[in-house]
């Protein structure tokens, strides 16, 4: 089967590898989109996404749909369309009963933190677990469906926050996770999304998807104090300190963008004197199955996607997925017979 593979740094193709078979308990499905993730950027870009680094070549993808190919236990008829959960869990620890996505020993689609790596959805066939599958609404087409795991990253952000039912939401960065996170909390009945960025570019995307307003950072201010929640979704620790200016007091900010393990400079004064709650959020738990149900109930969130490209264009797609001033969410068609380029010119 074909499949995308990285191997380091800049060294991405499109390999032959075998075909997986089923075993007790797994499900073969038939891949058919690929979201590209920031930690797919990482691998691709820099050989590693933080200290995990490449050591064998990686299929990487977990932002997956397709449909089912072999079910050995006839479960499921072939052509169901699905997506997928990407974790598979680690060992239960006291405490943390209802984490299941912080226990230890955990693996994620694509990811090189394991050994062997676990290999990603960005092929032609992949076998996981039945535990694994989410089947669709037959509503919900395929190419939306793709959205299902960053949505549910998310809205674990919104979990993690508390809510964002009648509270004023500022969305910090507006790439793909803090449209969806704009687009969410819309659909969760905040009474307002402000969304910021330092580019225009996500700021049209934001304001298409219906936000009240925007910022572009470095060029307005954020209003201080002005928001319940904020969803710090850029990941960039530069961003960080303005949020916690526009929270207001005894308000809620949720880092839901990945920052570097290193110390970074942060204005925590802020924190302090308005008795800021900080908290983290890491994926998500099982909010996959709110997410679909959200973008089967709201097709408008798939304007999130930008451009879709044909999988022997994945160098064009990660290039075009690495400038965020031009895309939002890139997605990959795998192997289809029919795709689209730049989001709507047949290809």
């Amino acid at each position: 089967m074909k499949a995308i593979v990285i191997n380091g740094k800049l060294d991405l193709h499109e390999a032959e590898v075998p075909t997986p078979e089923p075993a007790a308990g797994q499900v073969r499905l038939r891949m058919a989109f690929g979201g590209i993730c920031g930690s797919d950027l990482h691998y691709y870009n820099e050989g590693a996404n933080g200290e995990y680094v490449v050591r064998e070549p990686l299929v990487p993808g977990h932002e997956m749909s397709g449909t089912v190919d072999l079910d050995p236990s006839g479960e499921l008829a072939p052509g169901t369309p699905v997506t997928i959960h990407p974790a598979t869990f680690g060992t239960p620890e006291p405490g943390l009963e209802d984490h299941r996505h912080l226990w230890p020993g955990g693996s994620y689609l694509g990811s090189a933190s394991t050994w062997p790596h676990t290999q990603g959805g960005m092929s032609e066939y992949l076998v996981v677990g039945r535990d694994m599958l989410r089947v669709l609404p037959e509503t919900l087409p395929l190419r939306r469906a793709a959205l299902a795991e960053p949505l549910a990253v998310a809205l674990h952000g919104i979990a993690i926050a508390g809510g964002v039912e009648g509270k004023r939401v500022l969305v910090s960065g507006s790439g793909p996770i803090g449209l969806l996170a704009a687009a969410a909390a819309l659909a969760k009945g905040a009474t307002e999304v402000v969304a910021t960025d330092v580019l225009p570019g996500p700021l049209e995307r934001a304001r298409a998807l219906g936000v009240h307003g925007t910022v572009q950072v470095g060029v307005e201010e954020i209003p201080p104090m002005a928001f319940d929640v904020v969803l710090e979704c850029s990941g960039v620790t530069a961003a960080i300190s303005p949020a916690l200016v526009g929270a207001r007091r005894a308000g809620i900010v949720v880092q839901v963008g990945m920052v570097p393990n290193e110390a970074r400079p942060i204005n925590l004064a802020p924190l302090v004197s308005k008795e800021l709650q900080l908290r983290g959020t890491f994926r998500f738990n099982d909010e996959i199955d709110e997410a679909i149900t959200m973008l089967d109930a709201t097709p408008a969130i798939e304007a999130v996607i930008t451009h879709e490209l044909a999988a022997d264009r994945a160098v064009d797609a990660f290039a075009v997925a690495k400038d965020s001033a031009v895309s939002g969410k890139v997605i990959i068609s795998l192997w289809q017979e029919t795709t689209t380029d730049d989001g709507g010119t047949p290809a």
